[in-house]
């Protein structure tokens, strides 16, 4: 069987370079990571404003956040797993925050594209045991990736903004 992706990768903001054919490779390696036969994923990298808007609509939560991931339709039948949903990164959180962790924003986006492919994919954080089980699938599918973990990476303490 061979998996059908259709990531479609919109860049909603000009104050940060973003690089849409490795925001895209990166997502192709979460979802084959996961098993996932077939997916339509919309991927879209907005600022702070933006982001901060649909965090409030959707989550009412009043403030920017790093990642938002919405499931819109998930089913499995013969031919496997198949999901569809958005993912919305902030490049303005990510060039923010990179340098508390060591890396570039381009690393930083990364994490946040795997961390809300694997929400569409059905991990969860809230609980401190799924946390660390999603903490450790982030730092292996970043590396799948090439991409090098700095080192507080690889601890389990890293918390996304809510």
């Amino acid at each position: 069987m061979t998996a059908d992706y259709d990531i479609q990768i919109h860049n909603g903001q000009t104050a940060y370079d973003i690089d849409p054919s490795a925001l895209e490779r990166i997502a192709q390696r979460t979802l084959e990571a996961e098993c996932i036969a077939s997916a339509e994923i919309s991927v879209a990298v907005v600022d702070d404003a933006a982001i901060h808007e649909l965090n409030r609509r959707w989550l009412d939560h009043d403030e920017p956040t790093d990642v938002l991931s919405f499931l819109l339709d998930e089913r499995v039948d013969d031919g496997g797993r198949r999901i569809e949903g958005e993912v919305v990164l902030s490049a303005e959180t990510a060039h923010r925050r990179a340098p508390e962790f060591g890396w570039d924003h381009g690393d930083e986006l990364a994490l946040y594209l795997v961390h809300g492919l694997l929400h569409l994919a059905g991990y969860d954080d809230l609980e401190p045991e799924a946390r660390l089980e999603m903490r450790h699938r982030e730092r292996e599918i970043l590396s799948l990736c090439g991409v090098k973990l700095p080192a507080e990476r690889a601890a389990p303490t890293r918390r996304f903004i809510r």
